[in-house]
């Protein structure tokens, strides 16, 4: 009797931990086999003269995918990880292996979401029939969980929070690790698909920040019950250097490296062991942050990338290349902005507070086009998600989710309350 055979789609799911489409496909078949793949547009220029992944993103990528090529090793499951077009190379694999399950976990991206769709039709164009798993394993609640149809979902965060907390609950965890597989035959390669090359330029990469699961946990444990700085994030997370102030796992969520209900359940198990308050609260309703850009994502789609953002409402702005390029730089002639800008481009980081003055002084300040600071933290940023990142900056250029709509921050005032030492001014001159 021949073997089910299985494929599992990595994506933004690089972790064995809850993740529940391996899972259920690692059940449901004898053999397990797995895919990354790098897409050949990512590394082009988009509309706005930017390409999706920068160097520091792809370090993490690619340290993400090193980790988790040993975790799946032990469990006999074999990671490969190609280049090219995913559609027709799956396909492809999925031809080549008699694959009769595919399993992936459901991402917001509309470009993700039409990539499956696409998948799904090349599919039944060749005649393959094929049983299809969604995870859903990326998020808090589950579509039904929702109190209400996702078309009448509020487009603002406060209504969204209070029905989502009264109503809904939070998914737990899968609560069943994925077990060993039968040893059997690698996986078939066809040699006209390309073998991804690894720049392994994690040197680029802060070393506290390499991707994987493995450092996703360490991450995790280590904040909280290590050195409890889950007690005190509420007072400390509006800083702007260093790496105890914050949680530091956006990176993590962003590549799946990590899933948001699993951090909730260890949250609950800190909050029953070791105290509850302000700030362990104030971790979940970042978390809520995440997932309401993420449902809202889903419910607009491109409306996401519009000058107008969800609102419809065209902003003020004009674009100017020139100051558009001084930004880019940190050479704006505003301390505080320049500096972040600096960190940003060195490191692939910025923190929540900084990402908010920049985003502020880019709108207000420079009068320039919000969708090219959007597309410039696409490529730079190692935590690069696509619903916070564009649903944030739409809500700062005053066409997104924002109910009062085009906020400015005073960098002189903010710069005083959050360097009043001028620093960070001082440490990204």
């Amino acid at each position: 009797m021949s073997q089910r055979i299985g494929l599992h789609w990595f994506r933004h799911d690089l972790r064995l931990t809850d993740n529940e489409a391996l899972l259920t496909l690692a059940k449901q078949c004898e053999q397990v086999f797995a895919l990354y793949v790098f897409e050949p547009q990512w590394r082009t220029e988009n509309q706005w003269g930017f390409c999706h992944l920068g160097k520091h993103r792809r370090a993490f990528i690619e340290s993400a995918l090193s980790d988790l090529k040993k975790q799946l090793f032990a469990l006999n499951i074999q990671l490969v990880v190609l280049e090219g077009e995913p559609t027709h190379l799956i396909n492809q694999v999925i031809q080549d292996n008699k694959v009769c399950t595919v399993s992936y976990e459901l991402h917001a991206g509309i470009n993700e979401r039409n990539q499956i769709t696409a998948l799904k039709d090349a599919c039944k164009q060749d005649e393959l029939e094929l049983k299809w798993i969604e995870g859903k394993s990326n998020y808090l609640y589950h579509e039904s969980d929702l109190p209400f149809a996702l078309e009448n979902m509020p487009d603002t965060f406060s209504p969204f929070r209070r029905k989502v907390e009264k109503y809904a609950q939070v998914q737990a965890p899968s609560p069943v690790n994925i077990g060993a597989k039968e040893s059997g035959r690698d996986i078939m390669v066809n040699q006209a698909l390309n073998q991804y090359k690894f720049a392994n330029d994690a040197a680029d990469l802060d070393q506290q920040y390499l991707g994987g699961e493995s450092a996703a946990l360490a991450r995790l444990d280590d904040y909280f019950f290590g050195n409890d700085g889950i007690a005190t994030y509420k007072e400390t997370r509006n800083g702007l250097d260093g790496w105890n102030f914050s949680s530091r796992f956006s990176a993590f969520l962003a590549h799946g490296c990590i899933s948001p209900r699993f951090i909730n359940h260890r949250l609950e198990e800190y909050e029953a062991q070791r105290v509850a308050n302000d700030s362990t609260y104030w971790l979940f309703f970042e978390l809520l942050w995440r997932e309401f850009f993420h449902w809202q994502h889903i419910k607009h789609g491109a409306m996401f990338f519009a000058s107008k953002g969800i609102q419809g409402k065209p902003p003020s702005t004009v674009f100017d290349a020139q100051t558009f390029e001084k930004w880019c730089a940190g050479e704006t002639g505003h301390d505080i902005v320049d500096a972040c800008m600096k960190q940003l481009n060195a490191s692939g980081f910025m923190s929540n507070r900084g990402r908010q003055l920049v985003a502020s002084c880019f709108v207000h300040e420079l009068n320039l086009d919000w969708r090219y600071g959007a597309a410039y933290f696409e490529q730079q940023l190692v935590d690069f998600d696509v619903a916070s990142n564009w649903g944030n900056w739409q809500y700062l250029a005053g066409v997104g989710s924002d109910p009062r709509g085009h906020r400015q921050f005073n960098l002189q005032k903010q710069t005083g309350t959050y360097d009043p030492q001028r620093r960070f001014i001082q440490a990204w001159q």
